[in-house]
C-alpha cells in the first residue's frame, strides 16, 4: 500500500502542513461523488492521485514513521485524496491502528465515506477516542443528521455550491461553512476545526471545482 507524503503542502487552503494522498482503491464504492463530482478526480490533484495509483509514494510503515517523527502538536491532514486504509468499503483496522499510534501527540485529521458497518464504526470510534480525528463525510444535510445520530465521530457535509453561509440541518444541527472556503486568510493550519474529534458542530463544504454542478445536485438530496 503506497501513500504519497508531502511534509509541507503548497495548497493555499490547507496551509503548509503535512498532507498525504492514498490510492483511489481506498475509496468506497458507495460514495455517490465517485466519478460524479469528486473534487479530487480532476485537475492537478487528480494527476498526483493517479501517480499514487501507479505506485508512487512510500510504504505504510514509512508513513507511520514519518508521522511519528513530526513535532508534537503538529496539525496534519491525511488524504487530500483517497480514504482510510483498506480496499473499497472495508477499513484495514490493523493499518489504521498503526497510524493512530504514530499520531499520538500530533493532531492528524481526515475524512471518510466508508460505510458505517459495525466493524468500521468500531475502528473509526477508536481512532477518534485515541486522538486521530476521523470526520464522517455526509452527502447532504439529511444524511448529516443520520451520521450525527450514530455518535461515531465529528461530521462534515457537502453543501450546494451556492450555500456559503452557516445553516442548520433538518434536525436542527448547526452547520458552519468551512472558514477556509469563505476567508482568504484562513487555512486548515490556522483553523484546525476539522482536527477536533469532540466537535459537535458540523463543518460544511460548498461544492467546488469544475464538477460542482454534479456535486451540488447530490448535496441537495
Amino acid at each position: 500500500m503506497k501513500v504519497h507524503f508531502t511534509p509541507r503542502s503548497g495548497n493555499s487552503k490547507t496551509g503548509d502542513i503535512p498532507v498525504t494522498i492514498s490510492a483511489s482503491r481506498t475509496c468506497p464504492s458507495v460514495c455517490p461523488f465517485r466519478g460524479a463530482g469528486c473534487y479530487a478526480d480532476i485537475g492537478p490533484l487528480m494527476i498526483h492521485w493517479r501517480r499514487v495509483d501507479e505506485g508512487r509514494g512510500i510504504s505504510w510503515l514509512q508513513l507511520c514513521k514519518n508521522i511519528a517523527a513530526l513535532p508534537e502538536g503538529t496539525v496534519w491532514r491525511h488524504n487530500q485524496a483517497g480514504d482510510l486504509p483498506g480496499d473499497s468499503n472495508t477499513i484495514d483496522r490493523a493499518a489504521l491502528r498503526e497510524l493512530v499510534s504514530a499520531n499520538r501527540g500530533r493532531r492528524g485529521f481526515t475524512y471518510t465515506h466508508k460505510p458505517l458497518t459495525q466493524k468500521n464504526i468500531s475502528a473509526i470510534r477508536s481512532a477518534n477516542q485515541r486522538g486521530f480525528t476521523v470526520n464522517l463525510s455526509a452527502n447532504n444535510l439529511a444524511h448529516a443528521d443520520e451520521l450525527v445520530a450514530k455518535d461515531v465521530g465529528p461530521v462534515t457535509v457537502v453543501l450546494p455550491a451556492e450555500q456559503t453561509t452557516n445553516t442548520v440541518t433538518p434536525a436542527g444541527n448547526k452547520v458552519v461553512v468551512c472558514p477556509a472556503t469563505t476567508h482568504e486568510d484562513v487555512t486548515c493550519k490556522s483553523c484546525e476545526l476539522c482536527a477536533i474529534s469532540t466537535r459537535k458542530v458540523i463543518v460544511g463544504f460548498p461544492a467546488h471545482g469544475t464538477r460542482k454542478r454534479q456535486a451540488s445536485e447530490i448535496a441537495r438530496g
